[in-house]
């Protein structure tokens, strides 16, 4: 009998996912881009290599090479787990961004202005959140590990993709937090909750941010959690240089990962070559600053 991807057969994977103690967004993610090539395929829903690199084809005319590369990802492991290792397929070659854009950066007078926006609109739990993931380097899924019991220690241990790290909490965070917690009773447990003391999740946390967008005068492609995470991550660097310690705070495996927070605009590095002073002028005697 040859390969058919059934139903059945996913959800075995789902739940193979669940006992491999994967992260719950991690194994939602794999399900979902394993569903896109279920769809994709034709009525008897048969798999060969030959479908799948048609699939990987389809991939590329719709969607960012970045983002093909992570479905790929997702589908190569689920042929793994299927035993059809003979379908997998190569990912797409991508040259390592040396800058990142200026338009979906986001810079520190921004990150300012947004917290000084929040703080004048009377969103004091935007306020702090936004200070407490930038100030870090945190993934908002890890804000739950931000604790009154984390005030205490002065450090929040993490527990995320399987891996355990520290991250020290900032001094002067430490004395805002303190405070809020006091103004609103919080007396244990994550600091950052609802009305019904669950911990604020991700898509509230979006939602709120885009909707200080406007009030700010910051351009929204810049303003979503992760880009105080980065920003975090580039401000660090600038003060240590020290490539292997930030990707420890960061919780990354790979180095490679964590060059990507390194990246500077192009306009910053257009200035910095531009004071090289390596260009010449017949008209002049000295070199052009």
């Amino acid at each position: 009998m040859g390969k058919v991807l059934t139903i059945d057969l996913i959800n075995q994977y789902e739940n193979h996912l669940y006992e491999e103690e994967k992260a719950k967004l991690t194994i939602e993610k794999y399900i979902r881009d394993i569903k896109k090539f279920y769809i994709f395929l034709p009525a008897e829903k048969a798999v060969d290599k030959k479908k799948v690199i048609e699939y990987k084809e389809y991939l590329k005319n719709h969607y960012q090479v970045s983002s093909v590369n992570s479905m790929l990802v997702a589908l190569n492991r689920f042929l793994e787990y299927a035993g059809w290792l003979e379908c997998k397929v190569h990912q797409f070659k991508i040259q390592r961004a040396l800058f990142c854009k200026k338009e979906t950066c986001l810079s520190k007078i921004e990150y300012e202005t947004l917290i000084k926006t929040a703080k004048r609109e009377g969103d004091i739990q935007l306020n702090l959140l936004m200070q407490t993931i930038c100030s870090t380097g945190i993934r908002v899924s890890e804000l739950q590990y931000i604790t009154v019991q984390a005030l205490e220690s002065e450090y929040a241990q993490i527990n995320n993709k399987g891996k355990n790290r520290v991250i020290f909490l900032p001094k002067p965070l430490i004395k805002v937090l303190r405070s809020y917690c006091v103004s609103n009773g919080i007396t244990s447990g994550p600091i950052f909750i609802t009305k019904s003391n669950s911990p604020i999740n991700r898509t509230t946390i979006w939602k709120k941010m885009k909707g200080l967008c406007k009030k700010a005068k910051v351009d929204e492609r810049k303003v979503f959690p992760h880009n105080l995470r980065h920003l975090f991550a580039f401000t660090f660097y600038r003060a240590e240089k020290n490539l292997l310690r930030l990707a420890e705070v960061l919780g990354h495996s790979s180095i490679e990962t964590t060059r990507i927070y390194t990246a500077t605009t192009g306009e910053e590095h257009q200035k910095l070559i531009s004071r090289l002073g390596l260009v010449f002028d017949s008209r002049y005697k000295n070199c052009i600053i």
